[in-house]
């Protein structure tokens, strides 16, 4: 089997999974004809006949890749697992700071680097979403902080 058709098989359980848990979505009060299950549903069905795409018609070029690349694969969706659940008790800039510094070093990173970048991004796209685009994130335990100097 290739490593296509092992993507694409989880692509279609991650779709039928997305689908099931955003089937539930129901706004109190509706205010567009479509509702809040819409977009998940969407993109549910886009995943999984992307999915359905790589198992039917695979690249013969497709390999798996080493152990080591295997390793990194798996450890940064560990620490992307670890980031949706942290997202909410520490709060937006913190969580991506220690979910980015991980993922620079599996990348190559410097410590420096990795840590500077990771906290800058924290912090810059916190910004961006809050003030520039008007999505509320989770401040978490940096929130008496950044209610201090305005955001």
């Amino acid at each position: 089997m290739t490593s296509d058709r092992v993507l694409g098989i989880l692509a279609v359980v991650m779709g039928a999974g997305m689908a099931a848990m955003s089937w539930g979505y129901v706004a109190q009060v509706e205010y567009e004809p479509v509702g809040p299950r819409a977009f998940p549903l969407l993109l549910a069905g886009l995943i999984s006949l992307c999915g359905l795409w790589l198992v039917f018609k695979p690249s013969h070029r497709a390999h798996f890749g080493s152990a080591m690349q295997m390793r990194s694969v798996a450890l940064c969706g560990l620490f992307v697992v670890l980031y949706a659940v942290l997202f909410q008790v520490l709060g937006f800039v913190i969580a991506t700071a220690l979910m980015s510094i991980p993922v620079g070093r599996i990348f190559g990173g410097s410590w420096k680097q990795s840590v500077l970048t990771g906290i800058g991004m924290g912090l810059v796209l916190f910004v961006l979403f809050d003030t520039l685009l008007d999505v509320v994130l989770p401040a978490g335990i940096l929130k008496p902080l950044l209610t201090a100097i305005g955001l």
